[in-house]
């Protein structure tokens, strides 16, 4: 019989890679940690890690026993969800990657409405432009630019959005005129650092011309909002982040237009957790009804 403090020290140490990151996570001291490790590999006869510069790497045997302990964790917290809170408000994390501009602008503002209904759950938010491991659970849900082609995962299309060219007023007082795609050679441009995101879908400038002059990169997209506001350059922004700004205006409307999707994507052991799908459920209904930014 193995004992689930072993387990559950075992899957957070594979998911976090570093005794000290796993024993922030439990709340436990690291050696705590290790001893479990030890006794779960003693009980196993095999080696479940390979330490190399203090990062804990799974073997094989370690991956084959990842495989039945995320099993025993999904049903231990279906377990849980359905006796111990069924007559109590939901309650625990939510894990969710967004990119940035969908978390910044669009779910964070809804919150509130949210935590009115499900106070108890507690929902951490990672917003960039990093493609997180789903296999792994290092994350509960993800906001997606891509459906994942391999692995236990569920996905589905929540909606789709476009990107429009924008430039200050000021940029514009101050350059030379743009009236065709061929004057778009004299200006410039603003965008990610690519070899820091992980998604190709945001090498918008690809879409337009792999040989624009960028003046100022940035993996965050608030950076590359501001930086055209400032008047610093032009860039491929959201436009329901770029819309509402009185500085900025559209060049080239009727030529330039890029659409992108965003997709939902859940480990399909974690969907059967009510926490899950109650989150999945209010924001992509959020979503929906919002027939201004997005397109369905």
């Amino acid at each position: 019989m193995f004992n689930w403090n072993d387990l559950e020290s075992f899957l957070t140490l594979s998911r976090s890679c570093k005794l000290n990151n796993a024993s922030k996570k439990l709340k436990i001291e690291s050696t705590t940690i290790a001893r479990r490790i030890l006794r779960l590999e003693d009980k196993l006869k095999t080696k479940l890690f390979v330490r190399s510069n203090n990062v804990y790497i799974l073997t094989d045997s370690g991956q084959k026993l990842l495989t039945y302990a995320e099993s025993i964790e999904t049903e231990a917290l279906s377990i849980n969800e359905h006796f111990l809170n069924k007559n109590l408000n939901l309650s625990g994390t939510v894990r969710i990657a967004v990119p940035e501009g969908f978390g910044v602008e669009i779910f964070s503002n809804h919150l509130e409405e949210f935590y009115s209904m499900h106070p108890d759950i507690e929902i951490e938010l990672l917003a960039d432009s990093l493609a997180r491991n789903m296999l792994t659970r290092e994350i509960d849900i993800s906001i997606s630019l891509s459906r994942p082609k391999k692995g236990k995962l569920m996905a589905w299309k929540l909606a789709g959005y476009e990107l429009k060219l924008y430039a200050s007023k000021k940029y514009l007082e101050n350059n030379n005129k743009i009236n065709s795609l061929k004057d778009l050679n004299d200006h410039k441009f603003i965008s990610y650092i690519d070899d820091l995101i992980d998604f190709p879908e945001l090498k918008y400038l690809n879409d337009l011309n792999k040989n624009m002059k960028v003046v100022f990169r940035s993996n965050s997209l608030r950076a590359q909002f501001n930086a055209v506001k400032k008047g610093i350059g032009l860039a491929l922004l959201h436009t329901f982040i770029a819309k509402e700004e009185e500085k900025l205006e559209i060049i080239l409307n009727d030529q330039i237009k890029i659409s992108r999707e965003y997709w939902i994507v859940v480990h399909e052991d974690l969907i059967k957790l009510k926490r899950v799908r109650v989150v999945i459920d209010y924001f992509s209904q959020i979503i929906k009804k919002d027939n201004n930014n997005f397109t369905f």
